[in-house]
């Protein structure tokens, strides 16, 4: 069976989903941002800069998400045993944790996915037992020079599902809980992110496109601050899937921080004037930007936007933001 066509295999479930949790919608739409107590630490990322942790540092991203005494695992690293390592240092059990949230199919993400499976399902048999990811995640996609498969996610998710575990993929925004969304695919108004450098994605009808990484997605936090948006790397552009957050969750609401992988490293410097001008008109308030976002971007948007040194901050394993308390970076140069 094709990628394509065992999608539609997981798309019941998705539906499913987003009909039990509309009845939630309901319950507190007109209501105060339901999301108080949110925090989300850094598990696998570029950089790792706590003395009293080893920590594994590596290309790839991962985060532990924690809102209101429920947990999500979101991406799960690059190499096999990061996330598990670090999070074994950081003395934080991913065992309770049922659902994990995959922002696009590349390996850095979705690398660590059967190693976590395996390892927490001896002590819990649901640990990690679902995944959810974007329309698109399970598409064939082609080198444009040598052949051969080059979505990881399709390999991976055969490995997960021999040890029990569920795909589900959403082809719009859902919301998981109160106050926690996720975007789905999302718009793309802006130019923000060309195509990858080689390869195409084969999209339903084999239709062959540039990859453009069409189901890249975030989770979306509403908060009693504003809106909290995670991200794994950004390929829809970091002011294309902040718009589609409020648009999704809250309209009038302010962007007050912006976590993880944000695809900016190699970007010149007029597109960071540009896309610091735009989150101040967003708002944003905290940027705690890791992996793919690159360290001098994020110390180019810190100026442009006017944010305090504590407020923007290169992400490490172990660092975290907290709703309260803002960004923790650890000993890592600020």
């Amino acid at each position: 069976m094709s990628p394509v066509s065992s999608e539609f295999r997981y798309r019941l479930q998705g539906a499913l989903i987003a009909a039990a949790c509309w009845v939630g919608v309901e319950a507190h739409a007109g209501d105060e941002p339901p999301v108080r107590d949110l925090r989300i630490t850094m598990l696998s990322t570029n950089m790792a800069g706590n003395p009293g942790m080893s920590g594994m540092g590596e290309w790839g991203f991962g985060a532990l998400v924690e809102v209101d005494g429920k947990r999500w695992l979101f991406d799960t690293g690059h190499r096999a045993d990061t996330v598990l390592n670090n999070a074994a240092e950081l003395d934080l059990s991913l065992e309770e944790i049922t659902d994990v949230i995959l922002s696009h199919n590349h390996g850095d993400h979705a690398g660590g996915l059967v190693t976590l499976r395996r390892a927490w399902a001896k002590k819990n048999p649901d640990a990690l037992s679902r995944v959810h990811v974007g329309r698109g995640a399970l598409w064939s996609r082609g080198a444009d020079v040598g052949g051969g498969e080059w979505n990881d996610f399709i390999s991976i998710r055969e490995d997960y599902q021999e040890l029990g575990g569920e795909v589900i993929v959403h082809d719009e925004a859902i919301e998981l809980h109160p106050g926690v969304w996720l975007t789905g695919p999302i718009d793309r108004p802006h130019a923000e992110q060309p195509p990858m450098r080689s390869g195409h994605v084969v999209w339903p009808g084999d239709i062959h496109r540039p990859d453009d990484v069409p189901e890249d997605m975030a989770m979306v936090f509403d908060t009693t601050e504003g809106l909290v948006v995670l991200a794994g790397c950004g390929h829809a552009g970091l002011i294309n899937t902040l718009e589609h957050a409020q648009k999704t969750v809250r309209p009038e609401a302010k962007i007050h921080a912006v976590v993880g992988g944000l695809h900016l490293a190699s970007a010149s410097a007029e597109k960071l004037d540009w896309t610091g001008e735009k989150l101040i008109e967003l708002g944003l308030e905290h940027l705690h930007g890791g992996h793919c976002t690159g360290i001098a971007p994020v110390y180019h948007l810190r100026e442009v936007v006017g944010l305090p040194r504590e407020a923007a901050v290169v992400g490490a394993v172990g660092s975290s933001f907290d709703l309260r308390s803002g960004i923790n970076p650890l000993w890592i140069a600020r």
